[in-house]
């Protein structure tokens, strides 16, 4: 036997296959997306008795082999390909135990193949409180596999399964039931022409657009005698292999499944009633979201004060441990600093992932989706963009992919265009440290005026996307009437696991992701600031010392500051900085906001690493971050740089801005095309402009 096995784990979406997916490997994940194409692909190592190890594979949920959206595609491609690394040598079919007909369809489909295929039956636990009961024996032997009753929330069941997959090659292959009947004369002549070939295989590749090893829909067609069916022959067939499976599935679960109705409730339809009601509903989502900000600044103050303090110490004792020199001073000014400057946001992002993921192990994200879309079809919006528009919050690249289930072309590239402004994670280190400096910490009923600021950008962002939809949908001409399907979970206490390795995987991608940038970016920055051209950077000393007519009554920490500022001035960045001012003057911002700005195109959450690293160059290492930039003092103006107006200008200019290069590229892909994403930019980057001068101008 081999010493690791293949398992594609598939299943329709909500039965809780990534419950299943997490329990089998824990923290042995990892998430990236397939060659050469942007579905998400998740994998992980688990751990079987007799030293073996399973590499399982999470493919994208799908509700049948009859692909109709990119990410079912990449389902059956995997299934079809014998050569591919990826290629199961078992498949585990997750099922809910309360959908089972539904989810049955795509289990006779795949077990047509040929694979090894085990079907798990999910949520098992809930079987006794709804009245269900199993003939598990009888099931198996209808439906010609081994059966795994199995509860991911209470672990129930894991080890069974796998067991079952390490005897995979026990399972018996043939398939449940045969669909060629639909059309005995077409797959005789399609098996006499192909003898050596899976005749479900052959059907798939004649019926979807994959290919299967060296055969493909058009060398099918083309042999000889060969009796070629028209695209509306195909569906009809593939209508009757659905029916005929169904009735297969229902005379299954009449002989092997009962339902004690009295002993279900119907708590599920009295909730929905209320949180999908169009008053109630949006005063719900609308306590819930405040309290959710509310809590993002009260428990995450503690940690990421002490983590400023702790990076700021780190930076003096580095300063004072390691040899003077260049070294030393990139060290200590500029890489500790810009990894601070991202650092110290953990906590609250990590809050912000735990809520969004127990809205979503609850089922309730599914109904605020539902919800949204009362409001998305009044602006033209398929309800589908419900769905990119709320991802949108974690990350606007996976926002901009999700689109993908928009049928209607002019929908998805109005969605496309607007997600950039939601506010995604990487607005939030900008949100949070600006608003730390302009917005008191105080609170009015009980609630802390900084969270309620960081909600008004959230909803204003949203009523942006909105806004800018509905403005798009008239010059556009959008006449399309289509209306949105979504499957409303089960409601269910979030598992503690699942909530867990997603915060902590989505925590991890977006520390990681954005200190590769952050990192590279401080280098530059402090070499930008710690060298210049001329004299004026070389004698910067001399130039400072003949200011004061006597040095020797001025402190050597003021003349040490007024040295350092004096060098920054007229350093490379310093330079740079200052060309660009007279643009951003205007704006309530000096020259160093500038080039925290340009930078932060590289991703927005560099702004914060990028003034962290200008600021420490020269300066007190003990002072924190936050400290440094309150300290900031407005060149024109005097006084604080970060005052009200300025900063309410620049977290305006931040909600509105296109100012992320990696998204660009996303829109240009899924686009396929320059002209949407600069358009994008552009327009987003000049509304941005116009909005910050209005705000800075009214409110200085």
């Amino acid at each position: 036997m081999a010493k690791q096995i293949n398992v594609a784990l598939i299943g329709n979406p909500n039965t809780g296959k990534t419950s299943v997916f997490n329990q089998l490997t824990g923290l042995n994940q990892k998430v990236g997306n397939y060659p050469g194409i942007t579905v998400e692909k998740k994998e992980g190592i688990c751990k079987l008795p007799r030293g073996l190890k399973a590499h399982i594979i999470d493919l994208p949920g799908t509700y049948s082999l009859n692909a109709s959206s990119f990410d079912e595609n990449v389902v059956i491609e995997l299934l079809l390909n014998k050569n591919d690394k990826d290629y199961p040598d078992v498949a585990v079919v997750v099922s809910d135990v309360e959908n089972l007909k539904r989810n049955l369809l795509l289990f006779t489909q795949v077990k047509d193949l040929g694979i090894p295929t085990i079907l798990v039956v999910n949520m098992a636990d809930r079987m006794k409180r709804k009245g269900i009961s199993l003939n598990v024996e009888e099931f198996e032997e209808k439906l010609k596999t081994k059966v795994a009753l199995v509860s991911a929330r209470k672990r129930m069941g894991i080890d069974y399964l796998k067991e079952l997959i390490i005897n995979y090659r026990h399972l018996p292959i043939e398939p449940c039931l045969n669909a060629s009947i639909i059309d005995p004369e077409y797959f005789n002549n399609l098996r006499q022409m192909f003898p050596n070939q899976s005749l479900y295989k052959l059907w798939l590749v004649i019926t979807q657009d994959v290919n299967f090893g060296n055969i493909s829909r058009s060398g099918i067609n083309n042999a000889a005698d060969f009796n070629t069916k028209s695209g509306s022959d195909l569906k009809r067939l593939q209508q009757k292999e659905t029916i005929l499976r169904y009735q297969f599935i229902n005379g299954v679960l009449k002989e092997t499944l009962t339902i004690d109705k009295d002993a279900a409730t119907d708590l599920r339809s009295r909730l929905d009633r209320i949180l999908t009601h169009k008053v109630w509903g949006y005063l719900i989502f609308f306590t819930i979201l405040l309290t959710i900000f509310q809590a993002i600044y009260n428990w995450s103050s503690y940690p990421m004060d002490l983590i400023d303090t702790e990076f700021a110490k780190l930076a003096e004792w580095s300063n004072a441990v390691l040899p003077a020199g260049p070294f030393t001073s990139l060290i200590s000014e500029g890489i500790i600093p810009g990894l601070g400057g991202i650092i110290i946001f953990i906590p609250q992002i990590a809050f912000l992932f735990l809520f969004i993921s127990i809205l979503e192990e609850s089922g309730y994200m599914s109904r605020v989706v539902f919800l949204m879309d009362r409001i998305m079809r009044k602006f033209g919006l398929s309800g589908k963009s419900v769905v990119p528009l709320v991802s949108g919050t974690a990350c606007a690249i996976p926002a901009v992919m999700a689109t993908r289930n928009i049928e209607h072309w002019k929908e998805r590239l109005i969605t496309i265009l607007v997600v950039p402004f939601t506010t995604c994670s990487a607005r939030l280190p900008v949100y949070l440290i600006i608003i730390a400096l302009v917005i008191p910490d105080k609170t009015i009923l009980g609630l802390n005026y900084q969270g309620l600021t960081l909600m008004l950008l959230y909803l204003i962002g949203f009523g942006m996307a909105i806004f800018s939809a509905w403005i798009l949908n008239k010059i556009l001409k959008n006449k399309s009437k289509r209306y949105f399907v979504i499957e409303m979970p089960n409601y269910k206490l979030p598992m503690l696991k699942n909530v867990s390795i997603n915060v902590v995987e989505k925590t991890k991608s977006f520390v990681f992701g954005a200190g590769k940038i952050i990192l590279a970016i401080s280098i530059i920055l402090w070499v930008l600031a710690s060298y210049g051209p001329g004299d004026k950077f070389e004698n910067a000393e001399e130039i400072v010392k003949e200011k004061y007519q006597n040095p020797a009554n001025v402190s050597d920490q003021k003349l040490e500051n007024q040295i350092a500022s004096y060098k920054l001035k007229h350093s490379y960045i310093g330079i740079m900085g200052q060309g660009i001012e007279p643009i951003v003057r205007p704006l309530g911002y000096d020259w160093k906001i500038g080039i925290a700005i340009i930078s932060s195109f590289a991703a927005r959450e560099v702004f914060v690493g990028t003034l962290a690293t200008i600021y420490s160059v020269g300066s007190d290492e003990e002072e924190t971050i936050k400290n440094r930039m309150a300290a900031e003092t407005n060149p024109v103006l005097g006084g604080p740089l970060f005052t009200f107006a300025s900063g309410v200008s620049l977290l305006l200019f931040y909600a509105f801005a296109m100012q992320c290069m990696s998204t660009l590229a996303i829109v240009k892909k899924e686009t396929n095309t320059w002209k949407w994403p600069l358009l994008q930019l552009i327009v987003m980057s000049s509304f941005a402009y116009l909005v910050a001068l209005l705000a800075f101008q009214l409110l200085k």
